[in-house]
C-alpha cells in the first residue's frame, strides 16, 4: 500500500512542521500504516494563529461584502462536492467507518457549508428604543481569529460544524483534528483555496492534543475555541480557556436514553434502536446507549433486536456489503472490550456479542462485536459510563415516571429519544427529558438548520443553527446623541 505524506496547511499552502516530524496514520481495518502527517508543535500553532490574524485583518477579508463572503462558503460547499468520493473514501479509510456511512457524513458537510452560505449577510444589528433625542442600534462583528478542536469519530463533519458559521461570521478559522484522523480535514484546507477564500482564512494544524490543542486554546490571539471530545478533556480545556475569558462552545459527552412504550410501532423502534446504538460502531457522543422498554413488549422488542444485531456484517469499510466497521484504535477497542468484560462480571445478561471479533480477514484490524446486554447492574461501566463503543444496555420498566427518572439519572444530557404512537404524551415526556435534543419515533436525527447542544456536562453553547453564526460575533451598541 502507498503511504503519502500529508503537511499542515498554513497560509494557503502545505508546508511541513517546524521540527520536520511526522506520525503515521493507520487504517483501522488492518492497523497498516496508509499516510504519514506532519507532527505539528506549539511554533506551528503560532505561525497559523499569525497567518489567521493578518488574513483577518487584511482589508481584502475585512471588507469583503458579506453576499460576496456567502459566496465562497457555497464554492467550498461545492469543492466537497466535486470532491465527493474522494472525500468519502478517505473518511472511511481513516475512521473504519462503512463508506455508505462516510458518504452520508460528507453529503452533511456540503449541505452545512450551503447552509451557512445564505447566512452569511443576514447577520444583522437591531435598533433601541431609547429616552431622548438619542439614536441607538447594535450591529455584530466577526471576533477574529476562531480555533476549531475536532474529534476523531466524524472528522470532517464535526470539523465543518463548526468553520463554516465562523467564516460565515467573517472570522479567520485553525483548525485543528484529531491525531487519529486528520486527512480529511487538511484537504478541507486545500479545498477552502480552491474555493477562493485568501490565503490564512483557513488554516490545519495537525499534531498531539496535548501539545497542538493545548497551545492554540491557551494561545493569546485566539478569540474563541470550539472543541468537540471527551467530558473530561472538555473541562480541562475551559480550565485552560478561563485565563483568558474567551468564547467557548463545548460539545462533550452523552449516555442517551431512549423509551420504548407499549404502543410503540416495534419494528420501526427495533431499527431506530440498532442505527442509534451501532452506526459508526456506536462511537457517538448521541449514540442510543440505553433502552428502557416498557414489560407488556420488552421480549417481542429485544428478541427482534437480538435476531438483527446478529446478522450485522462486520468487515473492512470500504467494502460494499459491510453494515459496521472497525473501532478507530486498537487501544480504542481494547477499552470498549474492557467495558463489555466488566457487564458480564458484574452479572448483565449478554444477549448478543460480548468482544473482539477476529475471523478471517478481521484478524488485525479493531473489530468488535455489536453488544447488547440485558438489565446490567448500576454498578456496571455499560450502565452508566459512556463506552463510546457497539454496547447498549437495556432495562424492562412498567411504571414511566420511573423510567422517566432512570433516563435522567446521569451526569449528561445530551439526547434522548421516544417510541410511542400517542402524540400528545411524546410531548410531555419530552418536557420531562433533561437533554438538549429529544427524537419522537426516530433516533438520532439532526439537520445544519436545528440546534445541536447539550445539557449538564453534556456541554456549553449550541451548535448548528442561526445561533451558531451569532456565538462567533461579537455584539456592539451604538449610540448617538442627535442634539
Amino acid at each position: 500500500m502507498e503511504v503519502r505524506d500529508y503537511g499542515l496547511y498554513i497560509a494557503g499552502k502545505s508546508v511541513p512542521a517546524s521540527s520536520n516530524e511526522t506520525a503515521d496514520v493507520l487504517d483501522p481495518a488492518t492497523n497498516r500504516p496508509f499516510a504519514r502527517v506532519a507532527s505539528g508543535s506549539r511554533d506551528d500553532v503560532n505561525a497559523a494563529v499569525e497567518a489567521a490574524r493578518a488574513a483577518f485583518d487584511s482589508a481584502d477579508w475585512r471588507d469583503l461584502d458579506p453576499s460576496k463572503r456567502g459566496r465562497l462558503l457555497w464554492l467550498l460547499g461545492q469543492q466537497v462536492r466535486d470532491h465527493f468520493d474522494e472525500l468519502s473514501r478517505l473518511e472511511s479509510q481513516n475512521v473504519g467507518k462503512p463508506l455508505r456511512e462516510a458518504k452520508g457524513d460528507i453529503a452533511y458537510v456540503y449541505k452545512l457549508f450551503e447552509y451557512y452560505a445564505g447566512l452569511a449577510d443576514k447577520i444583522q444589528g437591531e435598533t433601541i428604543p431609547v429616552p431622548g433625542a438619542r439614536f441607538d442600534y447594535t450591529v455584530r462583528e466577526p471576533l477574529g481569529v476562531t480555533a476549531h478542536i475536532a474529534p476523531w469519530n466524524y472528522p470532517l463533519l464535526l470539523a465543518s460544524r463548526g468553520v463554516a458559521p465562523a467564516l460565515a461570521a467573517g472570522n479567520a478559522v485553525v483548525l485543528k483534528p484529531a491525531t487519529l484522523t486528520p486527512l480529511t480535514a487538511l484537504r478541507l484546507g486545500e479545498l477552502a483555496g480552491a474555493a477562493g477564500f485568501p490565503p490564512g482564512i483557513v488554516n490545519v494544524v495537525t499534531g498531539p492534543g496535548r501539545d497542538v490543542g493545548g497551545a492554540l486554546a491557551a494561545h493569546p490571539d485566539v478569540d474563541s475555541v470550539t472543541f468537540t471530545g471527551s467530558t473530561d478533556t472538555g473541562k480541562q480545556l475551559l480550565r485552560v480557556v478561563a485565563d483568558r475569558v474567551v468564547p467557548t462552545t463545548l460539545e462533550l459527552g452523552g449516555k442517551n436514553p431512549q423509551i420504548v412504550l407499549a404502543d410503540a410501532k416495534i419494528d420501526r423502534a427495533v431499527k431506530g434502536a440498532l442505527w442509534g446504538a451501532f452506526q459508526n460502531a456506536g462511537q457517538m457522543c448521541w449514540a442510543g446507549s440505553k433502552l428502557f422498554v416498557h414489560e407488556s413488549i420488552a421480549s417481542s422488542f429485544l428478541g427482534k433486536l437480538q435476531d438483527q444485531v446478529e446478522k450485522l456484517r462486520l468487515g473492512p469499510p470500504l467494502k460494499d456489503d459491510v453494515q459496521m466497521g472497525p473501532l478507530a484504535s486498537r487501544e480504542h477497542a481494547t477499552n470498549v472490550v474492557a467495558a463489555i468484560e466488566d457487564g458480564i462480571g458484574k452479572g448483565a445478561k449478554l444477549l448478543a456479542g460480548g468482544g473482539r471479533t477476529d475471523a478471517g480477514e478481521l484478524k488485525d484490524g479493531n473489530f468488535v462485536k455489536p453488544t447488547v446486554f440485558e438489565d446490567p447492574p448500576a454498578a456496571a461501566r455499560v450502565a452508566r459510563e459512556e463506552v463510546f463503543g457497539p454496547v447498549v444496555a437495556a432495562w424492562h420498566f412498567d411504571d414511566l415516571d420511573d423510567a422517566i427518572a432512570r433516563a435522567n439519572d446521569t451526569p449528561y444530557g445530551l439526547a434522548a429519544g421516544v417510541w410511542t404512537q400517542d402524540v400528545g404524551k411524546a410531548h410531555a415526556i419530552a418536557r420531562r427529558l433533561q437533554a438538549g435534543m429529544v427524537s419522537i419515533n426516530e433516533f438520532p436525527v439532526t439537520f445544519p438548520q436545528t440546534p445541536f447542544l447539550g445539557w449538564k456536562q453534556s456541554g456549553l453553547g449550541q451548535e448548528q443553527g442561526v445561533d451558531a453564526v451569532l456565538f462567533y460575533t461579537h455584539v456592539k451598541n451604538v449610540l448617538v446623541n442627535l442634539e
